[in-house]
């Protein structure tokens, strides 16, 4: 629950320990706590939930009485659990029973069609086939895939594919009949139905057009696409526990889902009651259901440590793989990509005031410099009317800030919620589309310098949702092709580290629970199989998790 002095919950404090509390020492390793105090140790113990010591061997080797326990870490590398603060979990765990669409599996158009295909001999005529990643960049074809490409698959099925940036939509015509949209249909606001030259719609969808075909159990046009299908809530919630396995493989222990609608909330609560969502998760509901939650009175934060209402989202802009930023100087070579925005300034500012003066923690959608500057002013207007507090407004992506802008953002004490696996994964698009421009992107050092202290996150589903695949792009900005992206904004291994735990936890407002290894905080860690500071920036990435520690239980255990 929460209260004005912050979150409680029905777990002890440090001190105050139940008759039939357990504890736990980890000793033999080397502990990266990213508490500033004490940024290092050798042993920790646990009690119950809780971290009730963190030093020397010696010294916290004192709690093994009484039944207690100790656990060799072998030398292996503690660090606090990774908390993801902007990643579409449940997206993501749709991926996972969907055609992957990325590079490594689909390079061209007929590889495409190929695995729809054969996807079908699978799907029951009528059902919906989903695929996700796709990235026409990388096509042999050297074009964008159609509707009528998706059709030499056959017509039993609607088929999606979502473009890798989550911003575009490909559909067949099965698809497109099936929701009712005719040639003459409009395109909706913030999103757009792209047409051939004879006016026919080619079955790419983008942004808030999505929502035309992409059907949930609400309405989101015009506040972001929709990157969700139509999956039933207990078939959702079902593929939500499988990502949450693969995750707790990975060293994650929170994450943040950045667009939750009804549908997704519900199977959240579902994976819960069903013992399915071992994860904590912070869900932030988008900006369409603002309404609804004022005229009830309810504002975020709310629930417990395991599954919370956190910010509000909102979309200031589209993205730069898909050429809809909004620069001032549109990206392309020709300035081909003018960019779009999902609300005119004026709305957004009134959408941004009202959530704000309700108490709403914030957090916006943006990558370029003009959205940027849209965003901040509608932002300031609205912390002069709000309520005082350590609100944290949120920034997310907060790919393209101008150094005048990033003095805003300090003042404001804003954080920004940043991806540099968008570098690694898709830096050469970002290339193209920016040209020299690319090297002032995620500008992390110039952050740091500020004081500001930014979390760094995957954006799962479109990049990867392994956490030491964000770290180590994070430390080496380079695209696929090699390609160095400004490399003065590379982080050390520490600030990489942090950013992915203490300021990701401050980003949701739980660095008093979770984010360090300090006393009294919730006890969860992940441990690396080998020395996470005398590894190659290059090797980082290859670094086994050993076990993943959620609340004082390993959930993926050590061997």
């Amino acid at each position: 629950m929460y209260h004005a002095g912050g979150w409680v919950d029905k777990t002890y404090h440090a001190g105050v320990s139940p008759r039939d509390a357990t504890t736990t020492v980890y000793i033999n390793g080397r502990v990266l706590t990213c508490d500033s105090r004490q940024p290092s140790a050798a042993a920790v113990a646990v009690r119950d939930a809780r971290i009730v010591a963190v030093g020397e061997a010696a010294a916290v080797q004192q709690h093994l009485i009484g039944g207690a326990t100790s656990l060799d870490l072998g030398g292996r590398t503690m660090v606090p659990g990774f908390i993801d603060a902007h990643n579409h979990m449940a997206c993501t765990a749709e991926t996972f029973f969907a055609i992957d669409a990325g590079p490594r599996s689909v390079s061209s158009i007929t590889e495409l069609v190929t695995a729809v295909a054969e996807a079908a001999t699978d799907t029951p005529p009528g059902a919906w086939i989903r695929g996700f990643g796709m990235d026409w960049t990388r096509f042999a074809e050297g074009r964008r895939p159609t509707r009528w490409d998706l059709d030499e698959a056959g017509d039993q099925h609607p088929v999606v594919i979502l473009h890798v940036s989550g911003h575009y939509a490909l559909v067949n015509s099965r698809a497109l009949a099936d929701s009712g949209l005719s040639e003459d249909a409009r395109d909706p606001e913030g999103g757009s139905l792209e047409r051939d030259e004879s006016g026919r719609l080619t079955g790419l969808l983008l942004d808030s057009a999505t929502n035309l075909v992409l059907q949930t159990s609400v309405d989101i046009c015009g506040h972001g696409p929709n990157i969700h299908t139509a999956v039933d809530t207990d078939e959702l919630a079902r593929m939500i526990g499988e990502a949450s396995r693969r995750y707790l493989a990975a060293g994650l222990t929170t994450i943040c889902d950045p667009q939750v609608t009804s549908r997704e909330m519900a199977a959240y609560q579902f994976a819960r009651a069903q013992g399915d969502l071992p994860i904590r998760t912070v869900m932030l509901p988008l900006s369409h259901q603002l309404d609804e939650y004022l005229a009830i009175g309810l504002v975020g934060p709310m629930g417990d440590d395991h599954l919370r209402i956190g910010a509000m989202k909102f979309y200031t802009d589209g993205a730069i793989t898909g050429g809809t930023a909004m620069f001032s100087k549109p990206m392309g070579s020709r300035g081909q990509y003018p960019g779009s925005l999902y609300h005119q300034p004026a709305e957004l500012a009134d959408l941004l005031r009202r959530a704000a003066g309700a108490g709403w923690q914030l957090a916006i959608h943006t990558m370029g410099d003009r959205a940027m500057g849209i965003m901040l002013d509608a932002v300031e207007a609205a912390m002069a009317a709000a309520p005082d507090g350590d609100i944290r407004h949120r920034i997310e992506h907060s790919t393209w800030p101008t150094p005048e802008q990033l003095a805003r953002i300090a003042r404001l004490g804003m954080v920004p919620v940043t991806q540099p696996g968008s570098i690694a994964e898709l830096g050469d698009i970002w290339h193209d589309h920016l040209g020299e421009r690319v090297h002032r992107a995620m500008p992390l050092r110039d952050q740091l310098e500020l004081g500001i202290r930014p979390a760094i996150s995957s954006d799962a589903f479109v990049q990867s949702y392994r956490p030491l695949d964000t770290i180590a792009a994070a430390m080496q900005r380079v695209t696929p092709s090699g390609f160095q992206v400004g490399p003065d904004q590379e982080l050390t291994i520490e600030e990489a580290l942090a950013a992915h735990t203490i300021n990701a936890a401050r980003a949701i407002h739980m660095e008093d629970r979770i984010g360090s290894i300090e006393v009294g905080k919730l006890a969860d860690f992940a441990v690396l199989d080998g020395d996470l500071l005398a590894t190659p920036a290059e090797d980082i990435r290859r670094i086994p998790i050993w076990m993943t520690v959620i609340g004082g239980e390993p959930l993926h255990p050590g061997s």
